[in-house]
């Protein structure tokens, strides 16, 4: 197999090695004997989907088949398995440090937070301003039709800049929509300089991922949430509203898992979301964004093996997605936070709004906690607007807020992780400079 395909003699070694590492695992994994190849030694054929086979290891189920080792090598080497989160499209992350200019600050800006890794930035950089633009050809109409989360995102990336900017000897002033004859324009900042200042919000921005696996069955302290929250009093306008009861997290699910419900059966709002999915290590490395396998939080196992069969179609990754909404996201979400706001619908509030679930993010990563970001039932309050709808989810998710005034802007989970999260691909600087 290595011969014919010309691979490298140590990643024939590495791939020889990983075999016997996978069918350990499956074998752990199941309580099964290793079956892949039959007695005669010819590979055994593949005979799961991808979406029945994640299905069978969410569900912890005792049986699974695996394909050949010729097979599983060469799909382990071209789709990635080997060395997830690793290579060019994940060099960010690494090196977000390496510039101590006002360019390397715009390095750290895009590894914030961002809609469904769309990453919807552009940056304009001198020595002594950046100013950040919105990526019209970034946006999702049918999942994020109001635009919501998308400035929400920008947000975040001003959040990241101003800690790499006073990281690196710069005062910066922000000044949010500074032009009102420029919608695209969302920020300029102003730099002056002044002594270098690190924070633990700043050393956090290389290790901040979304976190979409299980949490452990373990209450976050209220001291905790008080001091996630003390990060944020000074942005204007911006609350912060937890749901921690037992009750509160049933009731804020229930609607979670029936907005998501309707966003799948939308063909539009499914289809928009599907379009940024990045299936294997070749779309990663051509568009380097988007969700990945790698982000989902799953199993090492189940990620090996997803990443070996065949992709799945929109409806069966729907129907997982609404199957690990059910059994891991809400069922073990520690705590809900809901970012609120006056109006829903001002970009100023939203960038702020932005900027205050980065540092959220950021805070909750210095005490090893987990964060997944919850948008579905915005998206389809959102979306009930935009198509002239009676709003049936907007009403739900007010009245569970019961916060006269107050209205909610963004939703995440909270909750102590069971393993770490993987990081997402990013788009280099070449690309996001204007």
């Amino acid at each position: 197999m290595c011969a014919r395909h010309s691979f490298p003699v140590h990643l024939c070694r590495r791939l020889a090695e990983w075999n016997q590492v996978f069918l350990q695992e499956m074998t752990m994994a199941t309580n099964i004997e290793p079956r892949a190849v039959r007695s005669g030694g010819s590979p055994r054929p593949p005979v799961a989907s991808r979406r029945s086979a994640l299905k069978v290891f969410g569900a912890g189920a005792a049986t699974v088949l695996v394909a050949g080792t010729g097979v599983v090598s060469y799909r382990a080497f071209d789709n990635g398995v080997l060395d997830p989160g690793a290579g060019a499209p994940y060099d960010a992350w690494s090196r977000w440090q390496d510039d101590d200019s006002p360019m390397g600050a715009v390095g750290a800006a895009i590894l914030a937070a961002n809609p469904h890794n769309t990453q919807p930035w552009l940056f304009h950089v001198t020595a002594t301003s950046v100013d950040l633009f919105a990526d019209p050809a970034r946006d999702m109409p049918f999942v994020d039709p109001l635009r919501r989360e998308h400035h929400v995102g920008l947000g975040c990336a001003v959040e990241n800049l101003v800690l790499a900017l006073v990281a690196r000897g710069h005062r910066p002033t922000v000044n949010l929509m500074p032009d009102p004859a420029d919608q695209s324009h969302v920020a300029s900042l102003v730099l002056v300089r002044a002594p270098a200042s690190t924070s633990p919000l700043y050393d956090a921005i290389g290790a901040r991922h979304s976190n979409r696996g299980p949490y452990l069955a373990q209450n976050v302290p209220a001291a905790v949430l008080d001091e996630l929250t003390d990060h944020v009093t000074d942005l204007p306008g911006i609350g912060t509203r937890w749901f921690t009861s037992t009750a509160e997290k049933a009731a804020l699910s229930a609607v979670i898992i029936a907005a998501t419900e309707a966003f799948i059966a939308d063909p539009r709002q499914s289809q928009d979301a599907f379009g940024w999915f990045r299936n294997n290590r070749d779309d990663i490395d051509e568009h380097r964004d988007g969700p990945t396998l790698d982000a989902q939080g799953l199993s090492p196992v189940t990620l090996t093996l997803a990443k070996l069969l065949p992709a799945s179609s929109r409806t069966a990754g729907d129907a997982f997605w609404l199957d690990q909404t059910r059994t891991v996201h809400t069922a073990t979400a520690a705590a809900y936070g809901v970012i609120t706001v006056a109006d829903t619908d001002d970009p100023a509030t939203r960038l702020n709004a932005g900027r205050a679930l980065q540092r959220i993010h950021l805070a909750a990563t210095t005490l090893d906690l987990g964060l997944q970001h919850m948008n579905q039932i915005t998206e389809r309050v959102d979306r009930e607007r935009r198509l002239g709808l009676p709003a049936t989810f907007e009403p739900r998710l007010r009245d569970l807020l019961a916060q006269p005034g107050r209205k909610p802007l963004v939703t995440f989970r909270l909750g102590y992780p069971v393993r770490a999260a993987r990081p997402s691909p990013r788009r280099p600087l070449a690309a996001v400079i204007r």
